[in-house]
């Protein structure tokens, strides 16, 4: 089993969700998730993952609407910072897919989910040397689940934010290799 640590340059948070019952809106963080996987290709339920995102980073391409996922009708960064996850078990799908079940945590509330997981490969990168692994990983979480219940009732029905959310993981991480003592 080897480590691999998020390399920040290459990896990134998004998210999505609907808004006004007609359209969806898109943001990411801009601060890149931090974590590590523990994972061997050959044995892929074996692996664990923990994953940090820097929910102050928010970013939805308008101001406005970020100060306001920001504040505490939603996300309450300034409570509450980060995001996490942390698996509890690896299920193979497929020799490059995978269920990771683990517990995310938002605004201090846990509860399980699971990501839909793929292994995009291995690569040596050319000009460090170092072996370099891609995964992508998506999960969609009922956002009132934890606590983000603020919404507004449309005139003609629905409300202006849907609950369903989908989080989106792209990762590359670089293994850490092992030094040896003699």
């Amino acid at each position: 089993m080897a480590t691999w640590n998020f390399d920040p340059a290459h990896s990134i948070a998004s998210f999505s969700a609907r808004h006004m019952m007609v359209t969806t809106v898109n943001g990411r963080f801009t601060t890149a998730p931090t974590g590590k996987i523990e994972f061997d290709p050959a044995n892929p339920a074996a692996a664990s993952v923990e994953a940090v995102i820097d929910a102050t980073s928010l970013e939805s391409g308008v101001a406005d609407r970020d100060g306001h996922l920001k504040s505490h009708d939603f996300l309450d960064v300034g409570t509450y910072p980060t995001i996490t996850f942390k698996s509890t078990k690896v299920v193979a799908s497929g020799s490059e897919a995978a269920k990771i079940h683990g517990d995310l945590t938002i605004r201090n509330v846990t509860l399980p989910v699971v990501l839909d997981a793929e292994f995009l490969g291995t690569a040596k990168d050319p000009w460090q040397g170092q072996t370099r692994a891609g995964f992508s990983a998506t999960t969609k979480i009922n956002r009132e689940d934890f606590g983000l219940t603020w919404n507004v009732a449309l005139e003609a029905g629905g409300v202006l934010v849907g609950k369903d959310i989908k989080i989106t993981l792209d990762i590359e991480a670089v293994k850490v290799e092992e030094t040896v003592t003699a």
